[in-house]
């Protein structure tokens, strides 16, 4: 397999691997000795991630993996099969991780991402990686920060003194796993009328709310909800995202009990 390999044929193979060896990101599993081990891309303890550089004697297309955990934990990770997949067709692999809710709330942890993919924009020539070709993959907290990722304008700052904010936050594809397209809990509860699953704790969490006072909070608290909803940054000319889903979407969910997860596909 080429690193030519068209970017959509990529993400079939990716959804695949991930439906095949899906795991609890939070759980330990054994890996290759990543090329770059725990670098950090800014500041913060939790701005750190890991490379594996696939063996090429050009510059490597990336795959980015944002894991997930409810905002509230994660380390960075990649499943071993979906890394064999990646270094086997030339790809190389970035696992990164990102501030918890209970560290910054939103929209800290898509900005850390964001910054993560500038980071490895900067390192390219060095790590000898392709910085045009640069997909991102997660699951859960990960997908919806992929789907911001892949759908947010370009936040590169030209005239940045940061040579690294300089850089382009733009992707070239994404996959993702049980992602949502929103956290906005005024989207879900209208989404799923007449049940609580909006009251998520793991939301309360990201946006630094009581969600039982959801009708009352300010404006800044509600246009942070938008901000970070990926569905609001969707435009036609976006990058390819294949979104990839375990469970039904039929079945109306009844209570939040039984809604542990919300999922809810981009609506054109």
């Amino acid at each position: 397999m080429s690193p030519s390999l068209p970017w959509l044929l990529v993400l079939s193979l990716l959804a695949s691997c991930l439906l095949v060896a899906q795991e609890p990101p939070v759980k330990k599993r054994k890996t290759p000795v990543p090329t770059y081990e725990r670098v950090h891309y800014g500041s913060h303890e939790h701005h750190v991630l890991d490379v594996w550089v696939a063996d090429s004697p050009i510059p490597t297309p990336v795959l980015v993996s944002i894991h997930g955990g409810g905002f509230l934990n994660g380390d960075p990770y990649i499943e071993p099969p979906l890394l064999k997949l990646c270094r086997n067709a030339g790809i190389s692999v970035v696992a990164i991780t990102y501030r918890r809710t209970n560290e910054a709330i939103a929209p800290a942890a898509f900005q850390d991402a964001a910054r993560a993919i500038q980071f490895i924009r900067f390192k390219a020539k060095e790590w000898k990686l392709d910085p045009q070709r640069i997909a991102a993959r997660g699951e859960s907290a990960g997908a919806g920060i992929s789907l911001w990722l892949g759908f947010h304008d370009d936040l590169a700052d030209p005239d940045n003194a940061d040579p690294v904010l300089r850089e382009s936050t733009r992707l070239t594809c994404m996959v993702t796993l049980d992602g949502q397209c929103s956290y906005d809990p005024r989207f879900i509860r209208d989404l799923f009328p007449g049940v609580d699953i909006y009251k998520n704790p793991a939301i309360s969490s990201l946006f630094g709310i009581d969600i039982n006072k959801l009708d009352e909070l300010p404006e800044e608290k509600l246009k942070l909800f938008e901000e970070v909803a990926a569905i609001n940054h969707v435009t036609k000319d976006d990058v390819p995202a294949l979104m990839v889903y375990t469970r039904l979407l039929t079945t109306p969910p009844r209570k939040r009990a039984r809604a542990r997860i919300i999922r809810c596909l981009a609506r054109s």
